[in-house]
């Protein structure tokens, strides 16, 4: 089909992009020789994802780069402008949370998440946590052990905390500065990995609550004492140096690869990262990309050790950092347990993987040729939530082939005074793809509405409006609020879907996800609403110490356990007192 046009690409390296039948970029890729990779596509057998891409490809388009690591690099912002649907890495990945060490203007620690660390940022950051509970954990464990600025704000008078000992009196005028450097040093060099001054810690405040016969407190040190000692006797890694550095194995069979990256930190495995995911190009330049991605959104550590076959020279040029491959020692064997996990996962999830995309990709499948549909790659499903005629709200969730793409869920509070669902889903509609023109962003192959004939006809009134042609369905519940019907919006006839397919399930799955994610909005909208009505019965409470208390208690029942001193915090001692005797009496 394309042996004319592939004769004419030269032997050069570049990057590559796949398009369809209506032009669209469905895959970006790189290659030494551009002439040699897409001849690849088209001349031999091909399996997997790679073989349902180029069954889609209709054309390809390409542009010569003057080195390796410039097409590397052209591919990258290439992803990133057009996001096409087979370059799938990484599009949902999370943040790992870190411990993040705050000086001024008072030392605090909390954990952050950060989608993008820049070592330009200066902040002190201690990770990663893989586990965030062993994350919050030490930072509530520090709190308790130091006497760190725990509240918000400024009080005009130092609270409880400072009087049991726990807090330095951020709060006052008299602030011990040689305690408080002495204090932080230790707390860095914590987090910096000097477990001993943590440990010997702890058995101080064990002995400290014991000789004052405070035995319960005791108790609850030595099981603190006791959680530190396993996690740490777990982190050990013997590897006799404080360098911070990643170690990326892989492991490729079957047309999926395999990735392990274990975080070293101060001599301690902190934890690791996995991910399968299949192969769409060549299987080193599909992880060359995905350690790029990976990077783009955690810390870039002091060295990285990789194999042999992984592009080291060009990922260290972009990515500013080592990357070794160990031939032998301590470093080697590390590297070799991160591709030994590798391999381990992908044998005992390959199956589960495999059967997985089997169902999803065929009940998609399904969809598409039911609804006569020549694509089905994305999906916008909407719901409304207006109970009692309040707060009413609106949720959009995506499923991108079969699978959720959480990062394009949106939220809409609703504007118009009509509580009833066909105003409120002509606005939410109109709002959602008059956006969409106006920031040309991805459009949907199908949209279904959480509903029957009302829902469609007031997302068809606005698409024909906008001159958007997309196909709406609706899915209507029976009385026991459950799946029952897909209704076509352009004949309303209602389809025929045998209740034990996997077409069923996977329609009941999509509705499901779209009420669940719009209920959970509107409990926070109700549970602000309370709150906010709550407060305007409260003298001294305007619209900025409403805000502080909402954002500080979250709802009326957290409000009412908060004492005396932690209202006190947010709110002057008058209006706080206040405040205190009417939550008691409010029954929520």
């Amino acid at each position: 089909m394309f042996k004319e046009k592939l004769a004419l690409v030269p032997n050069l390296p570049g990057s590559y992009q796949m398009r369809n039948k209506d032009g669209v970029i469905i895959y970006v890729g790189k290659a030494k020789n551009l002439h040699r990779r897409l001849s690849s596509y088209f001349n031999r057998t091909l399996t997997g994802k790679t073989k349902i891409m180029v069954s889609e490809i209709a054309d390809f388009t390409y542009i010569v780069a003057g080195s390796e690591l410039e097409a590397f690099v052209l591919e990258l912002n290439l992803i990133k402008e057009y996001n096409p649907k087979y370059n799938i890495l990484l599009k949902d990945d999370k943040s790992y949370p870190y411990i993040e060490y705050i000086s001024k203007p008072y030392p605090k620690v909390k954990v952050s998440r950060y989608l993008n660390i820049k070592k330009k940022d200066n902040k002190k950051l201690f990770g990663p946590y893989p586990n965030a509970y062993a994350a919050r954990r030490i930072v509530n464990l520090l709190n308790r052990i130091y006497p760190l600025k725990k509240c918000e704000g400024k009080p005009k008078e130092v609270c409880l905390y400072y009087h049991i000992n726990e807090c330095l009196g951020y709060c006052s005028q008299k602030l011990d500065q040689e305690k408080l450097m002495a204090m932080e040093k230790e707390i860095l060099s914590f987090l910096g990995g000097n477990d001993k001054i943590l440990t010997q810690k702890l058995e101080e405040k064990m002995l400290e609550y014991s000789q004052s016969l405070n035995f319960e407190m005791a108790l609850e040190m030595k099981k603190e004492l006791n959680y530190v000692n396993i996690v740490l006797a777990k982190q050990k890694v013997e590897l006799h140096d404080l360098v911070n550095r990643d170690v990326i194995g892989y492991f490729f069979d079957k047309g999926y690869i395999s990735m392990q990256i274990f975080f070293v930190r101060n001599g301690k495995l902190v934890g690791g990262k996995t991910d399968i995911f299949p192969v769409v190009s060549e299987a080193v330049d599909d992880i060359d990309y995905y350690i790029m991605n990976f990077y783009s959104r955690h810390e870039i550590p002091k060295e990285i050790l990789v194999s042999a076959e992984i592009n080291a020279d060009i990922l260290s040029d972009l990515l500013k950092t080592k990357f070794i491959t160990p031939s032998r020692g301590d470093k080697k064997k590390l590297l070799e347990m991160a591709i030994m996990n590798s391999k381990i996962n992908l044998e005992n999830e390959l199956e589960l993987i495999k059967k997985d995309e089997y169902v999803t990709e065929t009940a998609n499948e399904e969809l598409k040729e039911l609804l006569h549909l020549d694509s089905l790659y994305r999906i916008d499903l909407f719901d409304n939530s207006n109970l009692f005629g309040n707060f009413s709200v609106s949720g959009m969730v995506v499923f991108k082939n079969g699978r959720p793409s959480k990062n394009d869920y949106r939220k809409f509070k609703i504007q118009v005074d009509k509580n009833d669902d066909y105003h409120t889903m002509k606005e939410v509609i109109y709002r959602r793809y008059y956006r969409m023109l106006i920031e040309k962003n991805e459009r949907p192959d199908l949209i279904i509405v959480d509903g029957g004939v009302n829902q469609i006809n007031a997302c068809k009134e606005v698409l024909s409006d906008l001159n958007v042609k997309i196909m709406v369905c609706g899915l209507r519940k029976n009385d026991h609020h459950r799946t029952n019907d897909l209704i076509r919006g352009d004949t309303y006839e209602v389809l025929e879907i045998e209740r034990t397919s996997n077409l069923f399930h996977f329609l009941t799955r999509m509705q499901d996800e779209v009420h669940r994610y719009t209920i959970n909005y509107h409990r926070t909208i109700r549970s602000k609403g309370s709150i906010s009505s709550v407060l305007d019965n409260i003298n001294g409470i305007g619209s900025v110490r409403k805000k502080e208390l909402i954002k500080k208690f979250g709802s009326v029942s957290k409000m009412k356990q908060a004492s005396l001193e932690e209202l006190e915090q947010i709110v002057p001692k008058e209006v706080a007192t206040n405040l205190y005797n009417f939550l008691k009496d409010f029954n929520s």
